[in-house]
């Protein structure tokens, strides 16, 4: 399977040639309230990701009435509420997700939200998103990767919880319809261990799949987000929110305002750092090379006629005249034309 190398999202690419497509996840974290969620959108576009994403969902097509909440959730939210509960609490209109795109274009932000049901993926499909994001509770839902696929529009695919084999039979299931795939690494806790970022996933991903990759992040903190760019990621995602101590699934494992804008300011110093893939002397190098690189110059007097050998060549620094001793061989067993002083730089 080859997936397209390049992908357009809105006026924006990401490819391997461009820089680091940075998503900041608001998720659920505006609590129900949209002034709150226009302010996570305020602090997306100052702290200057590509986008802010958000999630859709009806909770009556989501989940069962009586699912209890995840460990995690029963640790920052009210373990005697249920998942549904607290779900239905967290719900996003169609109205209120076209208000957030308007902001979001007003602001200069892509808006993004995750569709997590049949019915959301519909009513999303009719606002002509950019992109859509598959959360990882999606990774094996076949029927529901088909019909995503088919609406035709750019795919970032989270893969926590997941084994290979059913990452392979996601794209594959994709794949017939849809060409347009970022492939996330991620691991689906809030907030995860150190240990648990396992970058190097990436890595059997690059070796399985000739897809472009990303990484979705849940460490604490900064986190791993910026370490995996080196590993070949193209796009990172991080939640963050207002305030960590606010009530709510996510809110601890977020960054918090300051952490955010540190977070995509150290996006972009990696992606200065990785630079160009072509070995050349930057132009920066020019006159530094011709300063410090080495030339030819006599080890002793030279007759007219002596043959240059190992005992009357040696290699100095000349301001960038002369023969580069890279050619050094070259030039062995050629008899000189003229007399050559000590310290003489060589011509042939």
């Amino acid at each position: 399977m080859q997936f397209n190398k390049q992908i357009a999202i809105e006026n924006k690419v990401i490819s391997e040639a461009h820089p680091t497509f940075v998503i900041a996840e608001a998720g659920v974290n505006h609590g129900g309230d949209m002034k709150i969620a226009t302010q996570l959108i305020d602090l997306a576009a100052k702290a200057g990701a590509d986008a802010v994403k958000f999630q859709t969902f009806k909770a009556e097509h989501l989940i069962l009435d009586n699912v209890e909440k995840a460990p995690y959730q029963q640790k920052t939210t009210d373990s005697g509420e249920s998942q549904y509960n607290m779900l239905k609490r967290l719900e996003v209109s169609r109205e209120q997700n076209l208000e957030l795109k308007a902001y979001c274009k007003q602001k200069g932000i892509i808006f993004l939200t995750t569709p997590f049901d049949e019915v959301s993926l519909d009513e999303l499909d009719e606002l002509d998103l950019p992109a859509y994001k598959v959360a990882s509770t999606d990774t094996t839902n076949i029927p529901f990767l088909r019909n995503l696929a088919k609406k035709g529009k750019p795919i970032f695919l989270s893969t926590g919880m997941t084994y290979l084999s059913e990452v392979k039979l996601a794209l594959e299931t994709i794949y017939e319809f849809n060409k347009d795939v970022v492939l996330l690494q991620c691991t689906a806790n809030y907030p995860i261990g150190d240990h648990e970022a396992n970058l190097k996933v990436i890595d059997t991903y690059k070796a399985n799949f000739d897809v472009l990759l990303g990484y979705s992040d849940h460490t604490v903190g900064v986190g791993a987000a910026p370490f995996a760019i080196p590993m070949g990621a193209k796009v990172v995602e991080k939640h963050f929110t207002l305030d960590k101590s606010s009530e709510g699934p996510d809110h601890r494992a977020s960054l918090d305002p300051e952490e955010l804008i540190e977070f995509v300011q150290l996006v972009r110093k990696v992606d200065a750092f990785m630079g160009s893939e072509d070995k050349k002397p930057n132009i920066s190098e020019v006159k530094t090379r011709a300063s410090l690189q080495k030339c030819l110059v006599a080890k002793k007097d030279i007759k007219a006629g002596e043959t240059f050998s190992e005992d009357n060549l040696i290699a100095k620094r000349t301001g960038g005249i002369g023969i580069s001793p890279i050619y050094y061989h070259d030039v062995l067993g050629n008899k000189a034309t003229k007399d050559f002083g000590k310290d003489s730089i060589i011509e042939l």
